[in-house]
């Protein structure tokens, strides 16, 4: 489930370190589901700890560029590379 963003003050203004970090994780979350691939295959393919990106996913958390990098080429990388299928069990059609 994604993060939600923060609501706006009465001026219609939202804060922008949480509007941020939200939009960041919300990016992440769909990029790392379109590539098939769990928190932890990621946070391994990233060198970076399950933990960390728990928390970046639900945005409580601001990672550094360098950690931002890190996931963003192992999403690169996951995309590039074919899904494994599934095997289906055949049915004889009638």
């Amino acid at each position: 489930m994604s993060p939600r963003l923060p609501k706006p003050d009465a001026d219609g203004h939202y804060p922008a370190v949480e509007y941020a970090r939200v939009s960041l994780a919300r990016k992440i979350i769909r990029d790392r589901v379109a590539a098939g691939l769990s928190q932890r295959q990621l946070a391994l393919r990233a060198g970076i700890r399950v933990e960390t990106l728990c928390r970046i996913e639900t945005g409580k958390h601001t990672p550094s560029v360098p950690t931002i990098d890190k996931l963003d080429r192992a999403l690169k990388a996951a995309e590039q590379r074919p899904r494994r299928r599934t095997r289906r069990s055949s049915r004889k059609s009638a």
